[in-house]
């Protein structure tokens, strides 16, 4: 990404007192505009006390009763909660230029209540024999999240494009299903599965440029329904497959079809094994254009696609991690190796999503509430999930670009405050954002060695929650001698 693209409306997340809040969520639409200005008071109590109780964060009764009628409203809903951020979403990603990856993915958020019906099911499997050797099922209770979290190609995160809370009645395994019903037969808008295409549609639709938009998701995201989908919505994809469709004239499979094709180059990359090991992986890669197939009792439904298959396999096996074998499918042509490998760079970025809802969970501790029913777990989440794109952004800030001013992220108290705390002796990187994102990581417990790699998110996050801190006692002390 160009440093203009990032100097201009990208300043939208900067901080002037916790400012960049009000960039968030000024223009939510709440069905009663009372709400607003709770709401972004709240935001701020929740940052300013991210990873700790509802009580901690609010600090006195007023504010935490205030707090807690917010999360029970019933005319309150995530969609309204992030109505505000995914309008900065839009305007960040129109700066940003370029292709666009959302990425998608579903997490869990596992609860223990004991009367856990208000929140709903998650999974409910059998997971190990009484003493008269039947199976016993654990359930486990919770929500679930299907997120699109839209990043730049060199990995900055943008925000949230959609978002889908759900939680289940009742959990009937795969394997059980399979006795009963052909899955395939079932239309999608009857599965869970059409969360999918669902937030396809929404996020296309937000941003806009249908065009710029390529989005990336795992082996659960295999879903022919999802191809046509983002045929007809005029964007792409880029997923990784685990069926092995009907191709061609329907008398063999992709895999057959890939068997003939030859391998088209090496590329290496670095990967750690097991036990942190770095090493060096050889992957052997493969693409062709490959007419694929519908369901073969969907046929009358969905059309034939031509579509690109990409095959990455590392050469040998390896020790203390499992071998790489990566199959994707994407409707973005490929015709030489460089385009190959820059398809296999954009899914691995697909990580960033799962480091996403890392924070949530170990950042704001979104799994320690103890809101009993699941519409204000739900409204708890969304709040939190703005406040993880913050520390997500400020992180891969650091990385893409360094240079850029430090008044993107922080605001002048902050750096005097980081000034005296910090000592420096590389005075000629002050005034750059890397320099003083570094300082904020070393109230983490970030060393910065030279041998260090770039600061992550736990370490921003426990130095943000720090020079939060600092900054209460420095405006407190201010007061008092001014008194």
């Amino acid at each position: 990404m160009h440093k203009k693209q990032l100097t201009t409306k990208l300043s939208v997340a900067g901080n002037t007192d916790n400012g960049w809040i009000k960039g968030e969520v000024e223009r939510c639409k709440f069905k009663d505009a009372r709400i607003n200005k709770r709401f972004q008071k709240l935001c701020e109590c929740l940052y300013d006390g991210m990873g700790k109780s509802i009580p901690f964060a609010c600090q006195d009764w007023a504010n935490t009763k205030a707090a807690y009628r917010f999360f029970s409203n019933n005319r309150i809903n995530e969609e309204e909660i992030l109505s505000g951020h995914f309008l900065s979403t839009k305007e960040r990603v129109t700066e940003a230029k370029g292709n666009v990856l959302i990425l998608h993915d579903t997490t869990e958020f596992k609860y223990k209540r004991d009367d856990p019906r208000e929140i709903g099911l998650i999974t409910g499997l059998p997971k190990k024999r009484n003493l008269f050797g039947k199976l016993m099922r654990i359930t486990t209770h919770g929500v679930l999240m299907h997120s699109s979290l839209a990043v730049t190609t060199a990995g900055l995160p943008l925000g949230l494009a959609a978002i889908k809370f759900f939680t289940r009645k009742k959990f009937i395994g795969a394997n059980e299903l399979k006795r009963h019903v052909n899955a395939t037969r079932i239309p999608i808008d009857k599965k869970e599965s059409i969360r999918w295409l669902q937030n396809l549609r929404q996020a296309t639709t937000l941003i806009d440029d249908p065009n710029r938009c390529i989005h990336i998701g795992d082996r659960e995201s295999d879903i022919y329904e999802l191809f046509c989908e983002a045929q007809a919505a005029k964007t792409h994809f880029l997923v990784r497959t685990c069926v092995d469709r009907l191709a061609g004239d329907g008398n063999h499979t992709i895999a057959a079809e890939m068997k003939r094709i030859k391998v088209k180059g090496i590329h290496c990359i670095e990967v750690r094994d097991n036990k942190g090991k770095v090493s060096q992986a050889k992957l052997k890669i493969k693409y062709h254009s490959i007419m694929v197939l519908p369901p073969t009792d969907k046929s009358k439904y969905y059309p034939k696609l031509q579509l690109t298959v990409i095959h990455a396999e590392e050469k040998g096996k390896p020790k203390n991690r499992e071998r790489i074998i990566w199959k994707l499918l994407t409707d973005l042509p490929v015709t030489s190796l460089t385009e190959a490998i820059e398809k296999l760079n954009w899914y691995a970025m697909r990580w960033k999503i799962e480091l996403f809802h890392k924070i949530l969970k170990s950042g704001c501790k979104a799994e320690s509430s103890k809101l009993r029913a699941a519409n204000r777990i739900t409204n708890l989440i969304a709040i939190f999930c703005i406040l993880s794109w913050r520390i997500f952004w400020m992180t891969m800030l650091n990385r893409t670009s360094p240079n850029a001013s430090y008044k993107l992220a922080l605001t002048d108290i902050e750096i005097k405050l980081l000034d005296t705390l910090i000592k420096n002796k590389n005075i000629s990187r002050k005034k750059k954002l890397s320099y003083y994102l570094i300082s904020v990581a070393k109230l983490g417990g970030y060393l910065a060695r030279n041998s260090d790699s770039p600061p992550g998110n736990t370490v921003m996050w426990r130095g943000l929650t720090r020079l939060t801190d600092i900054e209460l006692g420095f405006n407190m002390a201010m007061k008092l001698v001014g008194n």
